[in-house]
């Protein structure tokens, strides 16, 4: 029955949003520009964005956990476009199993 999801996540500016995930090699999806909504498509993955000012990252802990069949490529991308890797999210298998990373 299900066979797809697209997370809609809080942004606090849509030009700063927009320029992160295009630099990650994300592109915009849909032919129109919704005043305070941004959607990003890379492949089959589709992100959306609401937007939120008064959303504080201190304090926000949501996450998208996105799956790749070439986990290694895809570090190596984000890291020769100087992607900032989270301190504690280099790649690597961790203890229950999954190689991944966190940016």
């Amino acid at each position: 029955m299900l066979n797809d999801i697209n997370p809609k996540l809080p942004m606090r500016d849509k030009n700063s949003t927009r320029e992160y995930y295009l630099k990650l090699g994300f592109k915009e999806f849909g032919e129109n520009d919704y005043d305070g909504y941004l959607m990003l498509q890379m492949d089959k993955i589709q992100i959306h964005f609401f937007e939120f000012k008064a959303l504080n990252p201190n304090e926000n802990y949501g996450q998208v956990y996105i799956r790749t069949d070439n986990i290694e490529k895809l570090y190596k991308s984000l890291i020769d476009k100087t992607i900032p890797i989270h301190p504690a999210g280099k790649l690597e298998t961790k203890n229950w199993g999954q190689k991944e990373f966190a940016f």
